[in-house]
Parts: C-alpha cells; structure tokens; sequence
C-alpha cells in the first residue's frame, strides 16, 4: 500500500513525467488512492475522469481508476476530450473532484495528471500531502464502482450559450490533440465558414507539436488562413487549456494581447471589476486595463497561481502569456475554446477585424523567454542575489514573482522557473535599441551570479 511517488514528477500544479522513466502505471494507482482517500476524507465519494490522446492515456487512466476504486471512490469516465471538458463535468455532474489523464502541451513521451477538488484546483501543498500519503501507506479502502458519462455534447453546447456571434471566415487548428472532436462540434454550432486542420486525435502528433505558443508550431495555420484569405485563425495545445491565433495578415496575436481584445467586453458588463495577469504580460496591457476602467492586477506566473488569486479578487477573467485564459463563468477555469468563442464575441462587437485591432494596440518590441540554465540548489538563490544587487543601486523593482524591473528603456523581468531547474527572463521596450539595453542589463546581472544566457 505504501508507494513513494518520485519527486521529480511532483509540479507545482500537477503531476507530470516521461512514461516509462518518471512516472509508470503504478504511479498513476498510487496517485488514484491518495486522492481519492482525501476526497472520502473530505466527505465525498465520486470523481469524474478523462483523458487526452496521448498513447499512454488509456493504460494511465485504467491504472487511475484502479487506485480511486481502491479508495472506495466511484468513478465517471468521461473518456477522451480537452481538460476544459473534465473541468465542465466536475462542475455539473453529482462529483466531488475530478482528474485528466493529459500530458498538455509535454513531448509526447510524457504524461501526467491536472486534479481539481471542490471546484477548485489542486494544486502545491495538496500535491506534496497528497504524495507524503502514499508513501505512508496512510490511505483509504473500499471497492468503489466505475460508470460512463457523455459529456462531449454537452460541454460544447454550453460554449456557444448567450448572445448571438458574428459571422467570420476562422481557421482552427487541433494540432491532432484531446480539442480535435470538440473544434469539429464547436464549428457546426457557429455561423460563418470554418477550416479546420489536424482535428483527428493522433498521439503520435504527426503535423506537428501541440503548443501553440511556439510560433513554429503555427506555420500550419498561417498557410491556411493566407491561402483561404481567413479572418483569423486559432490553434490548441494538447489538452485544450492553451489557445494561440494569428491574424488575417498571419501575424501571432500574443497571450497578453488576447487578454486584452477579452478585457473590453468583460469591462463593459462589469464595469471596474479586477482583471489578473501573470507578471510576464506587456505593460500595455495593464495600462488598457484600466483606460478601460478595469482593476490591473499582475500576479505570479503559473496555471494556479492565477486560478488562486482569480477567486481571492472575484475577478471575472484572467490570463497568462501561456496562452492560458481563465473566465470567472467558468468556475475560473481555463478553456481554449471557449476562449476563441469569446474572441469571436469580441471582434463582432467591435465592428473591425482581428488585424484592425491588433493594429490599434502601442507599437512595442520584445524577447520572446529567454533561458537560463542554473543548479537547482542555485535556482532561487541568484533570484535573490539580483533583488540585493538592484535594492542596493534603488532600482524601480516589482518582487511579485522575481524581479520585474522598469526602467526609462522599458521593463524586464527575471524569475524562477515554477518546474524546471531555470531562471527566465523577458524584456519590453518601445524600439530595438532600448530592448538591447534592457537584455544586456539581464545578462550582466546574471553574470555577476556566474549565470550565462543559451538562447
């Protein structure tokens, strides 16, 4: 019974490793009983279960089911969707806490686990008590019942709900992950012409990978959107959680810049309401937060972190560069499609095209994340070297997740990677020669703390 789940699959907000390295069948059974000890612990007695197309998903999620029943937990398979789809089902059927078999936007080798508890998430010191009970043995028996539940229809059907949208010529690429069959539905409920690309849920992702905020991962759909003269185009991660577009001209629309084309409709229904974003996002996109007469708030990078400080303010949406956009009429979950249905909402109100808007937004330049290799035991420690450095020279310094420096060329930012052993960084400026002072002033701080930039 007792079971020592390695650390290295342990994530800040889920579990995740390589199948057949770090994380195994019997991982997946220990982490079924652990949690569904704490649910029957917490009073409950149901949990919802899907899984994305990844080809270890099906063994993974048997292993799961195993390990709840165990538990004496009752189990509704969902059977393969995007993560929005599982977070639908915990909200709506008669369960206490669910968990997606998915390895996101990982390379395919890899696996893992997202878990929700109460309509929340569950997340850092729930992973870590939940592993500490598996190794201690210290979990529930029983012999819980396993049943089937059509989700799918449903969860679509709700993506569309309220006003009418507009009519636009959209390209939608599924990259061969868990939203293909969900993007084939969506389409056939929405007016206007639709193209879709890699809709066939493949494990395999033979187009190409699923993380639409790799800008190479989209050639794909800006050769379908120029081909077919589109007026923008969208692309999911592997579990549907993570939206990427482009526009009519192919250029990308960044996660910040999709938040802030959301941020307007949202502001308009609840006016001075508190819009969160993670502290890598543009400063423009908090000054049109509040030219809008929202409440900027910029908080620490990571799915739950924002989940987190989205239900503390009562925000109604929040975002990430990510590609991560959470909705407060979603239980402050995060759904790519859903997402691109409100993009649609967005551009129909505004009378233009998804181009006209990203042109009206300040011209600025930026890094993409840069990366920068460090010892994990070194990881937070250089962090706080250049917090002294820049104390000491009394720079203008935001510490809600690192160092997020402004400067009269701009701002860049410098902090610890949530998941691997690596510092990022991401500068802003309003032209090249001030975002080329902004990296060398990134890369003489490290360097003062024998760190050194690889890409």
């Amino acid at each position: 019974m007792r079971h020592r789940l390695p650390p290295s699959i342990l994530r800040e907000y889920d579990i995740r490793g390589t199948v057949g390295r770090t994380l195994d069948a019997a991982d997946a059974t220990a982490i079924g009983r652990a949690f569904g000890s704490i649910v029957r612990r917490g009073g409950g007695r149901r949990v919802v279960v899907g899984r994305d197309g990844r080809l270890s998903s099906p063994t993974l999620e048997a292993a799961l089911v195993e390990g709840l029943c165990a538990a004496g937990i009752d189990v509704v398979r969902i059977g393969v969707g995007p993560s929005p789809m599982l977070y639908h089902a915990e909200r709506h059927l008669d369960v206490d806490g669910g968990i997606q078999v998915t390895g996101s936007h990982n390379p395919r080798d890899d696996n893992g686990f997202k878990m929700v508890l109460g309509h929340r998430p569950f997340f850092g010191s729930d992973i870590t008590a939940l592993a500490a009970l598996s190794e201690k043995g210290d979990v529930e028996s029983g012999a819980g019942r396993v049943s089937d539940a059509e989700t799918l229809i449903e969860y679509v059907a709700r993506l569309v709900e309220g006003d009418s949208l507009a009519a636009l010529r959209i390209g939608w690429d599924a990259g061969n992950g868990a939203a293909g069959p969900a993007v084939e539905r969506l389409v056939q409920l929405l007016p206007g012409e639709h193209h879709l690309l890699f809709t066939q849920v493949d494990g395999n992702f033979p187009n190409h990978h699923p993380d639409p905020t790799e800008e190479s991962n989209l050639a794909d759909l800006k050769a379908l959107v120029a081909r077919e003269k589109l007026d923008f185009g969208v692309a999911f991660d592997g579990d549907g959680d993570r939206i990427g577009a482009v526009d009519g001209e192919g250029r990308v629309i960044a996660g910040d810049q999709l938040l802030s084309i959301l941020a307007e409709p949202v502001l308009r229904q609840r006016p001075g309401a508190a819009i969160v974003a993670d502290v890598k996002a543009s400063a423009t996109l908090f000054d049109r937060i509040a030219e809008l007469g929202g409440r900027p708030m910029m908080w620490k990078s990571g799915h739950s972190n924002i989940k987190t400080m989205m239900h503390e303010v009562g925000a109604p949406l929040a975002g990430e560069m990510s590609g991560h956009i959470f909705f407060g009429e979603l239980g402050g979950h995060d759904d790519a499609l859903y997402a691109a249905v409100q993009l649609v909402r967005a551009i129909g109100a505004s009378g233009g095209t998804l181009a006209e808007m990203r042109d009206a937004m300040p011209a600025v330049v930026a890094t993409p994340e840069l990366r920068f290799p460090v010892d994990e035991a070194r990881r937070e420690a250089v962090v706080q070297e250049v917090l002294e450095r820049l104390a000491a020279d009394g720079a203008q310094v935001d510490r809600t997740d690192g160092a997020r420096v402004t400067t009269q060329d701009g701002w860049w930012l410098l902090r610890a990677s949530n998941t691997q052993a690596m510092l990022t960084a991401r500068a802003e400026a309003a032209d090249q020669a001030a975002l080329d002072r902004l990296v060398a002033a990134i890369d003489a701080q490290l360097a003062l703390s024998g760190v050194t930039r690889t890409a």
